[in-house]
């Protein structure tokens, strides 16, 4: 089969490599979509190396068709479409994930879309409900708005009743959030979210994306009982944390990460997997959830894909086109 085989961040080639097998409780994905993640050009930089025993591949969703149903495994037959969370091997032709991460397609979605759910619904879903207990009337806050992650959870959390804030970076962008449920945007190149927050009665739950340069203000930002939930480190990994503040507003700061939890367990990828498609899919099947898809690029041309996505380029998410 042919993959994406890193030599550089910024040469990334698609060449023969080692075919997959599905071993005890795995199928084998004959891979139509992948979705581009930040993680995919941490790995490409030789910052994010993929857990033990996964592939060293990128790509951490795909959509596509079952080739193969290994041991162990039911409910999964040859040629299904399925889309499916990974921990690593997306950018290929073929890829090996246990039966726990598939999910099927969800009704009205095309086979290649699907391929821009996968990582987003299971973040989105178990960083603010399974979580930090997001719920009807809270607002959430949500650090770039605009992204992959970003426009999902303003529409999930849209669909579950809450109020919903974004930060982004263009006029544009923030036109993008309106319409699919943000009620306050922010710009954050000109405008201080922590007073326009503060003026809408404090977040319940914040989203953030950036990290340490961001850690103190969105305490700040905080209201009374409220979590912030750092998914990401744009903005670095390290920052003095004022503990009064907490305190004072009985706050929590969760950090979390997707890709390195297990398969199994109450908090693993499985049981995530099976809530995202009890919960989720519905909203995504009567349209209040739907794929926010800015570009389609070939597989050939992924270092360009990574390049868009580090440039802040594209709103929503970027796929990559690997087999029709």
């Amino acid at each position: 089969m042919r993959a994406i085989v890193v030599e550089s961040p910024s040469d990334l080639r698609w060449q023969d490599v080692g075919d997959v097998a599905a071993q005890s409780g795995q199928v084998v994905i004959e891979v139509v979509a992948a979705g581009v993640n930040r993680a995919d050009l941490l790995q490409a930089a030789g910052n994010y190396p993929p857990p033990k025993g996964a592939s060293e591949v990128l790509g951490l969703e795909v959509s596509g068709r079952i080739a193969e149903v290994g041991p162990d495994v039911a409910g999964w037959t040859v040629g299904q479409p399925v889309c499916a969370l990974l921990a690593g091997g997306g950018y290929a032709e073929r890829v090996a994930v246990p039966a726990a991460q598939v999910m099927p397609v969800p009704d009205g979605v095309e086979l290649h879309q699907a391929a821009a759910l996968p990582e987003v619904a299971c973040t989105v879903w178990s960083n603010l409900v399974m979580t930090a207990g997001l719920r009807e009337g809270h607002l959430l806050l949500v650090h770039g708005g605009a992204s992959g992650i970003g426009t999902h959870a303003v529409q999930v959390a849209h669909a579950l009743g809450c109020r919903v804030a974004v930060t982004a970076g263009s006029a544009e962008k923030l036109a993008l959030c309106r319409d699919l449920g943000a009620d306050l945007t922010i710009n954050y190149r000109d405008e201080d979210f922590v007073a326009r927050i503060a003026e809408a009665g404090g977040a319940d739950v914040v989203l953030d994306i950036m990290g340490a340069s961001y850690l103190d203000r969105n305490v700040d930002a905080l209201a009374p009982d409220g979590r912030l939930v750092i998914i990401g480190f744009q903005g670095g990994i390290k920052a003095e944390l004022n503990i009064g503040k907490l305190l004072a507003k009985r706050a929590g700061v969760i950090a979390t990460g997707l890709r390195m939890r297990p398969v199994d367990g109450p908090s693993g990828k499985g049981a995530i997997v099976d809530e995202v498609v009890e919960r989720v899919w519905p909203m995504v099947a009567d349209g209040r959830v739907r794929p926010i898809v800015g570009a389609d690029v070939p597989i050939t041309d992924a270092a360009e894909a990574h390049r868009m996505l580090d440039a802040g380029e594209v709103a929503g998410k970027i796929l990559l086109h690997i087999a029709d």
